[in-house]
């Protein structure tokens, strides 16, 4: 993407989301990111007055692109249940992987209540896209909070180096949660 062709604002927050996935929000300073988006400071302080606004910015921009990206994949993979696992699959094998941005940013921000509030949010929109594929029934939500957990536990997995393993871990798990699932 040509960002000369961006706002400062948004060069800003591409080059933050850049450097806080890749690097993590706590080692990304703002003068790097002032340096890279190639604006001077007080442009940088005119449209986030603080890190922690920028934080904020960061942890919305990513949750609309990835739920985008999520939704897609799940299209072009079926979109339903069986979807997932080579949804992950295809996440986790991108070069640019390095695991969940709000579960990096609970890690490194979770004394920030603007981050947890972004993280509950972020996982309950997983959640619903979840519950959306399984059938009506009174297990319906917790079944996709199971599912959501599993998914959380293969990032982490993958995030260290073992994405295939983490892949066969979730479809494991899947199979175990559907063959003990009571039938009604």
């Amino acid at each position: 993407m040509d960002q000369t062709k961006l706002s400062a604002r948004e060069r800003i927050l591409l080059t933050a989301h850049t450097l806080f996935y890749r690097e993590g929000i706590r080692s990304t300073g703002v003068d790097r990111i002032i340096a890279e988006a190639g604006v001077t400071k007080v442009t940088f302080y005119r449209h986030y007055p603080s890190k922690n606004d920028l934080i904020v910015a960061f942890l919305d921009y990513r949750h609309r692109i990835w739920m985008s990206w999520f939704q897609d994949a799940l299209q072009r993979h079926g979109n339903n249940l069986l979807a997932i696992a080579p949804v992950l699959q295809e996440w986790f094998t991108d070069p640019s992987f390095r695991g969940c941005a709000f579960i990096n940013a609970l890690g490194e921000m979770g004394s920030m209540p603007e981050v947890v509030l972004r993280v509950m949010q972020h996982k309950a929109e997983l959640r619903k896209v979840i519950e959306d594929m399984l059938p009506e029934d009174r297990e319906r939500e917790d079944l996709a909070s199971a599912i959501a957990m599993a998914i959380d536990g293969a990032v982490v997995r993958a995030e260290w180096g073992e994405p295939a393993k983490a892949v066969d871990g979730f479809n494991r798990l899947m199979e175990g949660v559907f063959y003990l699932k009571p039938q009604t």
